[in-house]
């Protein structure tokens, strides 16, 4: 196997997915997906090895560089946290660095802080995407910003002249996840209907408003049973109600923030921006792998 191949990888390795890219003379040229941390089961090494089989055949990497999940206790190498206020310099300065096939690897750290309620929080992976977003506009790294990055474990991180100073985690769509597969209120359904998703997410946005959020919960399945709605309708209903009041429940910290930037997929991004519309906020939509890369390395 030649040891001095040309390129390198690069890769976002979440809770759900993992994304590595191949990357040459600074440009990504290929890409290969893979299962998240949660699936690996304890066989992070084994995931990953396969995920980048078909590239090891032709020639090793110069170096893999890794962020998320894969430094957590339990993904491949545990990374340390960087603790908050931090900015880019000290968070590289934190990861993980070790070889592996003769080959360098740097796992990215973590954030860690005392989120606003007073508890310690932390972070892996959306912190490469913030100081990524910075990277690619430089005027983000100016005065104060709220960042909102949505995904399985949502976090509302507060960055003040480039550091990250603190978070709060929301863990909005495992709950939903949890709700939707494997419980009474959710319905399953292999046909989407974005017309009636659409319906049911802005019924659950009006609903969360009344600050009831468990009984609302039940109204996922009773309107179902009693006022004909359809599974799509209770799918958007149940993504609406928890994003809903997930946003009251950070109130205080939209109270100093007119322009909020969301990080991450763009479907996801778009419901949030819907959300924090109702309350007349305005918000900047970042694609995350596009800020992920270039917190990665990549411009």
């Amino acid at each position: 196997m030649d040891l001095m191949g040309r390129y390198e990888v690069v890769g976002d390795w979440g809770t759900s997915r993992l994304r590595l890219f191949r990357v040459e003379q600074g440009r990504v040229t290929a890409r290969h997906d893979g299962p998240g941390i949660a699936a690996a089961r304890g066989q992070s090494e084994a995931v990953f090895t396969a995920t980048i089989g078909p590239w090891l055949d032709q020639a090793a990497p110069a170096q893999i560089r890794l962020c998320g999940m894969a430094g957590a206790r339990d993904g491949w190498v545990e990374a340390p946290y960087a603790d908050c206020p931090a900015d880019a310099v000290a968070w590289r300065m934190a990861s993980a660095r070790f070889e592996w096939r003769g080959v360098p690897v740097a796992i990215m750290a973590g954030l860690a802080c005392t989120n606003p309620n007073g508890a310690p929080d932390v972070m892996r992976g959306e912190e490469t995407q913030i100081f990524g977003a910075i990277a690619r506009d430089p005027a983000l790294g100016q005065g104060r910003r709220l960042v909102v990055l949505p995904g399985t474990h949502n976090k509302w991180a507060v960055v003040e002249d480039g550091h990250v100073t603190t978070f709060r985690t929301m863990p909005t769509g495992e709950l939903f996840a949890l709700l939707r597969d494997h419980s009474t209120l959710g319905a399953q359904t292999d046909q989407p209907d974005p017309a009636q998703e659409a319906q049911g997410f802005a019924e659950g946005l009006a609903r969360a408003e009344g600050g009831r959020l468990l009984s609302s919960l039940f109204a996922a399945r009773s309107m179902r049973l009693r006022a004909g709605r359809s599974a799509q309708w209770a799918a958007g209903y149940l993504s609406g109600l928890l994003i809903g009041a997930e946003i009251a429940e950070v109130a205080d910290m939209l109270e100093q923030d007119d322009d909020i930037l969301l990080i991450g997929d763009g479907r996801l991004s778009m419901l949030y921006a819907q959300a924090l519309g109702r309350r007349g906020l305005a918000t900047q939509v970042l694609e995350g792998d596009a800020c992920a890369l270039a917190g990665l390395g990549l411009s």
